[in-house]
């Protein structure tokens, strides 16, 4: 077992995976004690101007991967569904972020076929049998959240040789509770301000928990707000680091270590 993977297997404790969408902002959350840092597709698309989930944003994913992945923490890379639909084409891509230093990637169904998308899993194991693949299903995030449709999509991408499985949009307690019951590998959750808090989900046996886009549009909220506190006359409140904090941050970039040494 990887590292990566070990941390997804701490009874009460489940990884928290901060998303960041570029070396700033990885090498602050990593500054503040966090030993793995995932990458938001959405967040990362946003930045570049680029749509979210239609295959546009692969050149940009790999350039941010091949900076993130020198870095001195875990990395793992959200590739969408892959940005193809050929399954060998996904694990030659699956491949190149293995030697920029990625540990895992997250791979998402967009609801599309099960049996393509446990194809492009299967193809990425055997490829890359090191790398962590996290299976989404987005029955929940596109879809009706189809009980059985969930289920029976993530059995297809277990037995594809998934590492771990992602469902976003789902907060119901005892769905989440049943599905960790049954599935035989970590279940990933989105985090929801308006689900399960990180204790309750760590108490239903959740191996990761990701925050997806939310810390970007956060920041995105908070330059609003710090613009229209401004304006107004006030001194705008909530954390900024400083201008060294942010020059050190980028001058981390030099920073590397043997790819995968700590995967």
């Amino acid at each position: 077992m990887t590292v990566f993977a070990g941390l997804h297997r701490r009874p009460g404790e489940p990884l928290l995976l901060p998303n960041a969408w570029d070396h700033a902002s990885a090498a602050l959350l990593a500054a503040r004690g966090h030993p793995a840092i995932g990458t938001s597709s959405a967040a990362v698309a946003a930045a570049a101007g680029l749509p979210d989930g239609r295959a546009a944003t692969r050149e940009h994913t790999l350039g941010l991967a091949r900076v993130l992945g020198s870095e001195p923490y875990l990395l793992s890379v959200d590739v969408e569904g892959g940005f193809s639909d050929d399954p060998e084409e996904v694990a030659v891509l699956a491949g190149r972020l293995w030697e920029s230093g990625a540990v895992g990637v997250n791979l998402e169904d967009g609801l599309g076929p099960a049996a393509r998308h446990a194809a492009k899993i299967a193809a990425v194991k055997a490829a890359v049998p090191g790398l962590f693949v996290n299976a989404r299903t987005d029955t929940c995030w596109l879809g009706d959240g189809d009980g059985l449709d969930t289920s029976r999509r993530l059995d297809a991408y277990r037995q594809a040789g998934a590492d771990g499985v992602f469902v976003p949009g789902l907060t119901d307690p005892h769905r989440i509770a049943d599905l960790v019951g049954w599935i035989g590998v970590p279940l990933n959750i989105l985090y929801s301000p308006g689900g399960p808090t990180v204790p309750h989900l760590a108490d239903l046996g959740v191996g990761r928990v990701s925050l997806g886009s939310l810390l970007y549009r956060r920041a995105l909220g908070a330059a609003l707000d710090a613009v229209g506190d401004i304006a107004a006359g006030r001194v705008p409140s909530g954390t900024t680091p400083s201008y060294g904090e942010a020059g050190a941050a980028a001058r981390n970039v030099s920073v590397s270590r043997p790819a995968n040494s700590a995967g």
